[in-house]
This record gives structure tokens, sequence and C-alpha cells, in this order.
């Protein structure tokens, strides 16, 4: 290849992954050295463990991993922050190091060795490539279909997202540059990154099954993603309360329309189930009406508050110049 070799920075956050680091960095260990080897990245490129406030000993095995190999170092989110900021954090300080940094999770379900196609297609001219999955026959039907039901619906809101995208994605300093603008507390990088609007391509793999441990992400918390996503980036659901807000009203006029006539008439309602079905209704649907614009106002509050999404306890990479430094005095 005739290019210039790029500094890769590796970003993985882990949050109690004690029993799966060891084997992840052993991999990412053997495919830095190849990709070194075969002169496509910088030697100066590593792998980045982001610790989101683990409880378990994840933190203490990232530090001993990197005193013992340079090519891994790592930094530790004061608190449990959530896998989102975790990256972006991650991001924000490997940026100021690296060229080009490609993200993935820490279990091994990534992966490793599309890494090679990405960085062809960041030296072919792409600013961000995306790591796709070929397929989801590993999935259980349920995940499934509510995964891609989520990125269909996200196309109807009129999100653009990649379908069956998570977030092991290559982007370069340039792109990172360009994230750090977006202010926003409640984070959705999978729709953050189309709107930076650099060229893209797109790299198909097969996900693996976790290699240890539990997912950290169950149901609760993947509704909770998937709506941060769906409220983020589309008004789409107030339009459809007000449209569903004409709806009723609509439907309520001919109601009375139809009543007013029966009473002139001279004939009587017969009993209340109609009244009583038509006021549980219509006070569900300002419920729900009322929680929406409620969620909508909630974000808008959070953001107002420009609180920092992440804060950094420790730097390994600071640790590890340091080092650097004593052994050129000696």
């Amino acid at each position: 290849m005739n290019h210039k070799k790029e500094v890769l920075y590796v970003v993985i956050p882990c949050y109690n992954e004690e029993e799966v680091i060891e084997e992840t960095t052993r991999r990412l260990n053997d495919k830095m050295k190849s990709l070194i080897k075969q002169k496509i990245i910088s030697r100066s490129s590593k792998v980045m463990y982001v610790n989101d406030g683990s409880k378990d000993n994840t933190w203490n095995i990232i530090k001993s991993i990197s005193h013992d190999n340079n090519l891994f170092t790592g930094i530790s989110l004061s608190r449990n922050r959530g896998h989102q900021n975790a990256l972006l954090g991650g991001l924000m300080i490997a940026k100021k190091y690296a060229d080009i940094v490609i993200t993935m999770d820490a279990d091994l379900q990534d992966d490793i060795n599309a890494m090679d196609e990405m960085l062809e297609k960041y030296y072919a001219g792409n600013d961000i490539v995306y790591g796709v999955r070929s397929s989801r026959q590993k999935d259980s039907f349920f995940k499934r279909y509510t995964a891609e039901s989520f990125y269909k619906l996200m196309k109807i809101l009129g999100v653009d997202v990649i379908y069956n995208h998570a977030d092991y994605r290559l982007a370069s300093k340039r792109a990172l540059q360009e994230l750090e603008n977006f202010k926003e507390v409640n984070l959705f990088l999978r729709g953050i990154f189309p709107l930076l609007g650099f060229k893209y391509d797109v790299v198909y793999y097969e996900r693996n099954e976790r290699f240890a441990g539990k997912s950290k992400y169950p149901l609760k918390k993947m509704l909770n993603f998937a709506w941060d996503g769906i409220t983020s980036f589309s008004v789409k659901p107030l339009r459809i309360i007000c449209t569903i807000g004409f709806s009723v009203l609509f439907a309520s006029i001919i109601i009375m329309v139809y009543s007013l006539v029966r009473k002139i008439l001279g004939h009587t309602v017969t009993g209340w189930t109609f009244l009583s079905i038509s006021i549980w209704f219509i006070g569900g649907l300002q419920m729900i009406s009322i929680g929406i614009i409620g969620e909508y106002i909630g974000k808008i509050y959070t953001e107002t508050k420009h609180r920092p999404r992440f804060i950094i306890s420790e730097n390994l990479e600071n640790t590890q110049e340091l080092s650097h430094e004593d052994k050129k005095e000696i």
C-alpha cells in the first residue's frame, strides 16, 4: 500500500468485563501486531479500554495489561455513565493521539478480522466505515424481530441510520473533530454519525456469540436505548399526537351531531356504555399524549443544564507518556 501509515486507536467500552477482557486482549494483540507488521498502521497504534465504572476487577486488569504491553492503554470514567457516553469519552480522548479510531465491544461478538477491510476502505477515501451485520440468524426470533423493527421504525420516522449497524465503526480524526461539536446529552451515536455527512462505506461481517459473561443490555435497557434514539432524532411522535388529536376531535363532532339528532327526534341514549368507553378512551389518549410531550420536555431540561457527559478519573495514556520520558532520561 502506498499510503502514510496512520495511527489507529481501537476504543472499547468495558463494564464488568473481567471474564472476557484477557481473551479480548490476546486476540487484539495478535491483530494489531499483524496490521503493524504489514505496515497498514503505525507502530504508535494502540487499543484503548474505557472502564465505565465497573464494579468488578475490570479496571485493575486493564491497568495490569497496560503496564505489561505498550499496545494497550486505558481510561476510567469516574462512575458508570452508560455505553454511549463511555464510547464518546474514549473517542474524544483517542482523537488526541490517533488518525483513525475504531470502536467495538469487549465481548468479542464483533469480528476483529473486519478491521482489515475497514482500514482498506478508509485508505480508499472514506472518513467513516460502518460495520454491518450480514445476518441475524444467531439471534432469537424475538431479538431479531424487535431489532429489525426498530431500524425500520427509525427510517419511517425520518432518522438516517445504517440498517443492522450497532457501534462497530471506523472514524477518521476529521470526523471525530466534527463529532465534538454535537453537544447533546441524550446520546445516540448511530444517529449522529450519519449527520456528519462525510463519505462513508460499509463492511459486512458475521456477528459471533458472546465469548463469556452476560449481556450488559437486557430488554429494559434496549427499550430505553431505542426510545432515546427515536426521541432524540425525530419530532414525528409529536406530529402523530397532533394528527390523532384532530382525528378524535373530528370523531367527537360527528358523535355530538349524531346525539343531537337523536335527541331532537325524541330518542334517548340507552345505557352508559358508549359514554364510559368514550371517556376512558379520550382520557387514556390524553395521558399518552402528555407522557410523550413530557419526554421531549424532559430532554430539553437535561440539555439546558450542559452537564459533562463523562468525567475521566484516570488516564493510563498520560502514565505511559511519563514512563517513556523517564526511560529517555535514563
